[in-house]
């Protein structure tokens, strides 16, 4: 499996070797030791989720506080999506920055997106399914959405498309108006939690 850092340092894309013959194909999107070599934690599962999308769909731009956070690890097993990763860590080098992969079930590459980070994706395709793996369980106390269509961010979802939102990401703040609000998590707490993860001592 092989292992790239994106723009944000700590988010990842992993791309699996595929294994195909005349009956399909076999592959494994996650392999800890890999994840673990390149992130330099284990990831602990909690949840998985699977959602299924028209195209055109966007879900996101989604963050839980910190700590504990919610890191995930997603890839596309039907279909094909837009994945977005923005950083949202206030005090961060890297504030405001954003990068995306497509994922799909031709190379089966997967994102791996750490705690504090802000997350979502566009489906590309009618009955795209995404899956993720989560290191904690669904609290809906600690968890909350930037519109994922803020002109300052400016996310290229998908130009040819009319997008389609639930009323609840609609109705999410923009990234200015979270971070006004105190919504955001902090950068120090976040690095933080993974010096934690990593089990780095003080």
């Amino acid at each position: 499996m092989q292992a790239r850092e994106l723009k944000i340092p700590g988010t990842f894309e992993f791309t699996p070797r595929t294994f195909p013959d005349s009956r399909g194909v076999f592959v494994s999107p996650f392999q800890g030791d890999a994840f673990a070599e390149a992130v330099g934690h284990r990831l602990t599962v909690a949840q998985t989720n699977h959602s299924k999308s028209k195209r055109g769909s966007i879900r996101g731009l989604h963050f839980a506080d910190v700590p504990p956070g919610q890191a995930k690890y997603v890839y596309c097993p039907q279909g094909a999506l837009l994945d977005f990763v923005v950083d949202i860590r206030v005090g961060s080098p890297t504030y405001g920055v954003w990068d995306a992969v497509r994922l799909d079930p031709v190379d089966f590459r997967a994102v791996y997106v750490p705690e504090g980070i802000g997350h979502g994706f566009v489906a590309l395709e009618d009955d795209t399914v995404i899956s993720y793996l989560c290191s904690t369980g669904y609290n809906p106390g600690a968890e909350h959405g930037i519109n994922p269509l803020d002109p300052e961010l400016a996310l290229p979802w998908s130009p040819d498309v009319e997008p389609l939102l639930s009323e609840k990401d609609a109705a999410a703040p923009t990234l200015a108006e979270a971070a006004a609000a105190g919504l955001l998590p902090r950068y120090e707490d976040c690095q933080a939690r993974y010096a934690a993860l990593r089990g780095d001592r003080a």
